[in-house]
């Protein structure tokens, strides 16, 4: 069961980024993702839990999900929607860390997720899609990046 979730989750990378811009794709993916993630109360522990029914897991997960969320992301970078130096697996932690399930509050981890959202288009090079081209030689510590 959870590894056709993780699947259909991969999938939806694809579909995303057929049917949005970009930047907006990626969005609706790690909105979807922290979905996936919250509804997995319990998951993390079972992962830790040294059951070999278990082991499997991360590396399955890594292996579709990690993917998935590079594309998105190399994509949003190159057209300047998103901040070019977000590593995808430090992403996909942050993600799961907001989504704790040990905070119930209703809505608290969409709106985090939407605040790091915002957070990945702060420093976006705009430029990079008027010029056609990814460039992040001229990204520097100024505030919005362009």
């Amino acid at each position: 069961m959870f590894r056709n979730e993780v699947d259909a989750c991969a999938e939806a990378a694809r579909v995303l980024a057929a049917e949005h811009a970009p930047g907006e794709a990626l969005a609706r993916w790690l909105r979807r993702y922290a979905g996936f993630i919250a509804t997995k109360r319990g998951l993390a522990a079972a992962l830790h839990s040294g059951d070999p029914a278990f082991d499997a897991l991360p590396a399955y997960f890594d292996q579709h999900l990690r993917p998935a969320l590079a594309s998105l992301l190399e994509s949003a970078a190159a057209a300047g929607e998103v901040r070019a130096d977000v590593d995808p697996n430090e992403l996909l932690h942050a993600v799961a860390n907001l989504c704790r399930p040990d905070d119930d509050r209703s809505g608290h981890a969409g709106r985090m997720v939407d605040v790091l959202i915002d957070g990945l288009r702060y420093g976006a090079d705009a430029r990079a899609a008027v010029s056609g081209h990814g460039g992040n030689d001229d990204r520097g510590d100024h505030a919005g990046g362009g």
